[in-house]
């Protein structure tokens, strides 16, 4: 069958020119239609199944592909870097795509690139219908036609693509020889059916191939964020998130995940998996420096819960300077809800060490946060068809920010509409266990500071 490769990230990814964060695998399904529809069979790099590194069959499907796709959008350096390599190895039969925002480098400015408007977290139903058709009519074009569309052959005219040789491995090899993989060039293997087996018995007996990353992946976010009233499963998302980094060892989405069910699963002990995941970020998300939100919520989250555990003074203001960038950076209202939170707690420590001046400061740049959080989060909050467990937590960040405004009327609102959400018991609990700290904080702070 006629395939298509996908060269593109996985999963959400920042685009460090802009924060914003945009859902990869959302674009892909998209190109998969797309690619589908003209009659390919779609193939990125995550649903390869391998028993070995990915360079190799990657390689092989970036000269073999009938057709690729490379996804520029975020900027990211791996997909450039695989579309160079395509565009060495093929004249023709490539085609760019990016997302709107994505501005052109210089050596990219003469070629073409196809664009698709992305939401964040997904595509619109008419743009994905738009894109769908432009692409798939694209896809048939570049089938048909013999003009080169790799800049090198466009300019080396003269330069021939390489090819591979073809060796036969059926027969044994002379005493001495290489194996067929070490000489290099494609070869063929004939496999015997265990004795006494038909060949359909003979399939049956094969192991079955090693899943692929994604497969582990989506297997993993459903143990972290499961039906409503299933308990989640930290700990066997954790070991499966670890075979997937491994595979994937520079996808922040994957380390990002990894650092979730590490932390939550509370092995061996609560503080132990919180170092744990500390440790995890900081071997490979770069929290001190990086402008990714979710990275610092994340940086935030650790350190909150570490300064719960242990009261120690570098943990609360980590946790606070991790939310507080995170805000910064994209008015994101995640961040902001917890940087509030936080300016509450640190006011009720700088009461205890006799500094007023500094938690009233904190008090009232907590009231002024939470004001701009509760505009920021309404949109998401009031989108009825969102999914439940996305919308949750825009509706609890609504909730929170009326409980510590002390709007009652707000409070009440956002209250039923999040209990009236299909969510994981654990989202439902973490909201509630939230709002009690805080009527403590700040029933804490009235009492400090009273005459």
């Amino acid at each position: 069958m006629t395939t298509c490769f996908v060269i593109q990230g996985f999963g959400k990814k920042t685009d460090y020119t802009d924060g914003r964060v945009l859902d990869l695998d959302a674009s892909y399904a998209i190109i998969k239609e797309a690619v589908e529809a003209a009659g390919l069979k779609s193939i990125r790099a995550d649903e390869i199944q391998h028993s070995t590194v990915i360079d190799v069959p990657m390689y092989e499907m970036l000269l073999q592909a009938d057709v690729v796709i490379a996804d520029l959008s975020t900027y990211n350096v791996n997909a450039a870097y695989e579309l160079g390599v395509r565009y060495a190895l093929r004249p023709r039969t490539t085609i760019v795509v990016a997302e709107e925002g994505f501005k052109n480098p210089f050596d990219v400015g003469h070629i073409a690139i196809r664009r698709y408007k992305h939401l964040g977290e997904d595509i619109g139903a008419k743009e994905a219908v738009r894109f769908k058709n432009d692409l798939k009519t694209a896809i048939m074009e570049i089938l048909a036609s013999k003009r080169a569309d790799s800049p090198v052959y466009t300019f080396l005219p003269q330069l021939a693509p390489p090819q591979l040789a073809s060796v036969q491995a059926a027969a044994p090899a002379p005493a001495g020889a290489a194996p067929p993989q070490a000489r290099g060039g494609w070869f063929t293997v004939a496999v015997a059916s265990p004795p006494g087996l038909d060949t359909d018995q003979a399939a049956a007996a094969m192991p079955e191939a090693p899943a692929t990353p994604k497969a582990m992946l989506d297997e993993a976010l459903a143990k972290i964020n499961p039906p409503a009233g299933e308990a989640s499963d930290f700990a066997g998302a954790r070991t499966l998130l670890q075979k997937v980094s491994e595979l994937r060892p520079n996808d922040p989405f994957v380390t990002q995940q990894l650092v979730v069910a590490t932390y939550k699963s509370k092995q061996p002990d609560a503080q132990c998996a919180l170092i744990e995941a500390r440790g995890i970020m900081e071997q490979s998300l770069d929290p001190v420096s990086t402008n990714d939100p979710e990275t610092l919520g994340l940086w935030g989250a650790i350190h909150k819960r570490l300064w719960e555990l242990q009261s120690r003074p570098e943990d609360l203001n980590a946790a606070v300077d991790g939310y507080e960038r995170g805000f910064s950076l994209r008015r994101d209202w995640y961040n902001g809800i917890n940087y509030a939170f936080l300016l509450d707690l640190r006011a009720v420590e700088w009461l205890k060490a006799g500094n007023k001046d500094d938690a009233i400061a904190d008090s009232v740049l907590a009231r002024r946060v939470r004001s701009e959080v509760g505009r920021l989060a309404l949109a998401p909050a009031e989108d009825k068809d969102a999914d439940p467990k996305k919308r949750f937590w825009a509706v609890a960040t609504l909730w929170e920010a009326a409980l510590g405004r002390g709007d009652a009327a707000e409070t009440a609102r956002w209250s039923a509409e999040a209990e009236a959400l299909a969510v994981p018991q654990w989202m439902q609990e973490t909201r509630l266990d939230q709002g009690r700290k805080l009527l403590e904080l700040q029933k804490a702070f009235a009492a400090l500071s009273a005459p």
